[in-house]
């Protein structure tokens, strides 16, 4: 659960992101303090991909602003990065490095010392279970595979925020399993989550907060609890979801 804090560690106010007549994202107001696992929660092409890459400095917004651990997350981008961990929906690594080679490679990067290093790989790679492929190139790896190693990438540094796009896509019920404990447990430990998903159950289980999209504006935003107290008489996610697709207005932040 969510600790005080005196700012948040995300903070995203009046963002967006135009394509000529196309509103991808609009008028996006959302936080994430320490301590605190917000779900982005919406169907496909509401927005949330690119909600993610304006705080990873890869698209620079049309309106509004972005800021991680007080930084812009594109004029900053570099000092950015120290605080995030960061895992794509398709993750895109250099084929003909191991897994094992990628990892040290990122790790360097990070300017962490070498048995730290090692230290880290080795209690990753065991919890996600992917070991034995560190010696294979990185272009034989499954789509689930490649999730892995890029978590592991996202985790060496032990950031102070993640944010995850479609975390388990791609992974099994019992790497799913993993990931769903890795994410409660650096929540716990004081580290900012934010990860976008189309799975309901997903949300309804690991969130402190949800806040739902729908064609690029925030319908919906607040726990769980919440929400279905105001928006589906006590009921499911599910109803909650459906309550929101069904209304013309957004509702109003909590």
């Amino acid at each position: 659960m969510s600790t005080p804090e005196a700012a948040p560690r995300v903070e995203i106010a009046g963002l967006a992101k135009q394509y000529g007549e196309l509103h991808a994202v609009r008028d996006l107001d959302l936080d994430v303090r320490a301590g605190e696992i917000v779900s982005l929660l919406g169907p496909n092409g509401a927005g949330k991909t690119t909600t993610i890459r304006m705080l990873m400095g890869i698209l620079r917004p049309s309106a509004g602003r972005a800021r991680i651990a007080g930084h812009d997350c594109f004029s900053d981008r570099p000092e950015v990065m120290r605080h995030v961990g960061y895992l794509p929906d398709e993750p895109i690594f250099y084929d003909y490095l191991t897994g094992r080679e990628i990892i040290d490679f990122v790790a360097e990067m990070h300017g962490l010392d070498a048995d730290v290093a090692r230290t880290r790989r080795r209690a990753l790679v065991k919890q996600l279970d992917f070991a034995d492929a560190l010696s294979d190139f990185a272009v034989n790896y499954s789509k689930g595979m490649r999730k892995k190693l890029a978590l592991t990438c996202a985790l060496m540094h032990e950031p102070s925020v993640l944010v995850l796009d479609e975390p388990t896509n791609g992974l099994d019920p019992f790497a799913t399993r993993t990931v769903h404990e890795l994410l409660k447990e650096r929540a716990e430990q004081g580290a900012s989550v934010l990860f976008s998903t189309h799975l309901l159950d997903q949300a309804e289980r690991l969130s402190d907060r949800v806040a739902i999209l729908f064609e690029g504006r925030l319908a919906a935003v607040g726990p769980l609890e919440d929400l279905r107290t105001r928006l589906a008489a006590g009921g499911s996610l599910e109803q909650v979801f459906f309550a929101v697709a069904a209304n013309d207005e957004p509702e109003p932040s909590a």
